[in-house]
């Protein structure tokens, strides 16, 4: 016989049914977090005693998976899927650091301006000078920090004193900017100009571009390159009884100051004998009283001119048509009228020592006969300058070790100093030369400094005034060499 249902009879189509029932209990139990509207209804309430219920919810659970996540892989997949995000937030954080410093590598680079330059290769200025005026001398000078050399020029004209018939020179410094012409900065000077001297120079603060202008009678003045302004003046009182002979020349530092000093050379108004005098670079303040020397050269004024040995030995060059050297530690004993003198003047250097005359004399005679011009060259083997003597018949290059010749050049008429720079490239410092020629032209021929050949020469119209020429460095390592020439020649071949 057939069992009541409320004994517990097991009926499979019953049991199957309740299956579907509980299968359907459970998904909706998943999908809805077991709660609906915050309870349970009765008939979704499970017996906790029933065993085979639990276990049969727990096997359809685990079978149903892809449909509703059961609570114990849930975890599980929430760590892979924060595990395959990683890559992405990675890539995400490096791209974004890439963002960031490019962002700023292009800040700064706008940040920090380009110097200005101008749209023409070539500019003309017309300085607006009456006729009769003289310009020179020129330098070459970044004054104004825009990375380009800026032009330096002294103009000299004549202009009507307050009494009749007596004209006094006007004398003008301007600085003219390099990038297109205009004025930066112009200064009256109370007398005419013998040289402008601003390039390697370490006076006054040292942190500042720098001038030194040497006049023709009494003015020593060190200005500002930036603005033209006074940052000192010699006392004219030092030169009372004489004038300038000569540029000045700088020194080490003797004085302990830190700046660089200057030495000068002046001569007396009545008697033939020359003194120097030590100039402090920081304040132009004279570092003792002049040292007076007797000479015996007629011609034109050579030097000063500072010359460092290999051994560290200092001596100052000069002369009347001639070359004689005096070392420096003389004239410093004799300015400060006292026996020590600071140690990098301790210095001798045998093969000029023994040049002295017999009577132990403190000039030593290093060359005679006709000198126009002296200049100190730079030489790349050695510590030691090179001495370039221009004369009446040609060029001379002394080794600065011995003095001993290392070429000689005859050449006619030179009518200017010799212009140093590189034509080629053998690092070997040659030089511009300008000569008359006696028919209203200059030749003007380019030396190579190792060699003391002609390297190259063209002849020019001119018939003013000979004035200096100059050289400007380039960035491959060679100079452009300037100098003046008559608009009427011809186009000239590239140097």
């Amino acid at each position: 016989g057939k069992k009541s249902p409320d004994l517990g009879e097991y009926d499979p189509l019953t049991q199957a049914d309740s299956d579907e029932s509980e299968d359907d209990l459970v998904l909706n139990i998943q999908k809805n977090g077991g709660v609906k509207n915050g309870k349970s209804p009765p008939e979704e309430i499970q017996d906790p005693d029933s065993d085979v219920e639990v276990g049969m919810t727990k096997q359809h659970t685990s079978e149903s998976a892809p449909e509703g996540y059961p609570a114990e892989t849930a975890g599980s997949l929430e760590q892979k899927a924060a595990s395959s995000l990683m890559p992405y937030l990675r890539t995400a954080i490096f791209l974004l650091t890439v963002v960031i410093s490019m962002i700023l590598v292009l800040v700064c680079a706008f940040l920090i301006p380009c110097p200005p330059r101008d749209l023409h290769n070539t500019w003309n200025r017309n300085l607006g000078q009456g006729p009769g005026g003289v310009l020179s001398p020129l330098e070459l000078c970044d004054v104004n920090g825009d990375g380009l050399p800026d032009i330096l020029i002294v103009f000299t004209a004549l202009m009507n004193a307050s009494v009749m018939g007596v004209s006094k020179p006007s004398v003008t410094v301007m600085a003219l900017s390099g990038m297109n012409g205009s004025t930066l900065w112009s200064i009256q000077l109370p007398e005419e100009t013998r040289s402008l001297q601003c390039n390697g120079l370490s006076l006054g603060t040292a942190a500042e571009p720098v001038c030194l202008v040497t006049g023709v009678s009494k003015f020593l003045s060190l200005l500002s390159a930036s603005t033209g302004k006074t940052i000192w003046t010699l006392n004219s009182v030092h030169l009372s009884s004489g004038f300038l002979a000569a540029p000045a020349a700088t020194l080490p530092d003797v004085d302990g100051d830190g700046i660089r000093d200057i030495v000068v050379l002046a001569l007396k108004d009545s008697q033939p004998d020359v003194f120097f005098i030590l100039v402090s670079g920081k304040t132009g303040t004279a570092l003792g009283g002049p040292v007076k020397y007797s000479t015996n050269g007629e011609g034109k004024v050579i030097g000063p001119q500072v010359h460092i040995t290999s051994r560290g030995a200092i001596y100052i060059l000069f002369g009347f048509g001639n070359v004689q050297a005096v070392a420096l530690r003389d004239i410093f004993t004799q300015a400060r009228n006292r026996d020590s003198f600071p140690a990098m003047l301790q210095q001798e250097e045998p093969e000029w020592e023994k040049r002295r005359s017999v009577n132990l004399s403190e000039l030593i005679d290093i060359y005679s006969g006709g000198v126009d011009f002296l200049q100190t060259m730079k030489t790349p083997d050695t510590n030691c300058s090179n001495l370039l003597i221009t004369t009446k018949e040609g060029l001379i290059l002394l080794r600065g070790q011995d003095l001993e010749p290392r070429w000689t050049l005859k050449l006619q008429n030179i009518s200017s100093q010799p212009v140093p720079g590189y034509f080629d490239a053998d690092q070997t410092l040659d030089f511009m030369l300008q000569a008359q020629t006696g028919d209203g032209n200059k030749k003007v021929v380019v030396i190579d400094g190792k060699s003391g050949l002609p390297v190259w020469n063209q002849e020019l119209p001119w018939q003013r005034q000979q004035l200096d020429a100059l050289s400007v460095m380039t960035l491959d390592k060679k100079s452009v060499f300037l100098f003046w020439a008559d608009e009427t020649q011809p186009v000239l071949q590239s140097l």
